[in-house]
């Protein structure tokens, strides 16, 4: 029985770490990138960022900066941080998922 259930937590584990947090965000891309291209594009055309030019959405800045999970970004856009203002209000949290799956998507060719 221990054998077993060492096995189910094994697989598991495999499971959830293999897969980055990227993979697992339940927003769509295509609608966040319409989302994207409405509000964020100001401040963070082609994954720059006009403001603080060392916090880009690049994948290399985002995992610097702990920023590298959906969590993470949704948390930001949700109740920003300045200079970032919040988008809840803007945003449902629906959209902002989109957003959060868009930018993980695009962190590796930006």
């Amino acid at each position: 029985m221990k054998k077993i259930l060492i096995a189910i937590l094994l697989v598991f584990a495999l499971i959830t770490f293999s897969f980055p947090d990227s993979a697992l965000a339940a927003g769509d891309a295509t609608n966040g990138g319409k989302l994207f291209a409405a509000n964020c594009n100001a401040c963070h055309m082609g994954g720059k960022n006009v403001v603080k030019q060392e916090k880009t959405l690049k994948k290399e800045a985002l995992e610097k900066y702990g920023m590298y999970s959906a969590a993470a970004i949704i948390e930001q856009v949700t109740n920003g941080k300045p200079p970032m203002p919040a988008f809840r209000g803007r945003l449902k949290a629906q959209q902002i998922e989109d957003v959060a799956a868009y930018v993980l998507q695009q962190a590796d060719k930006w």
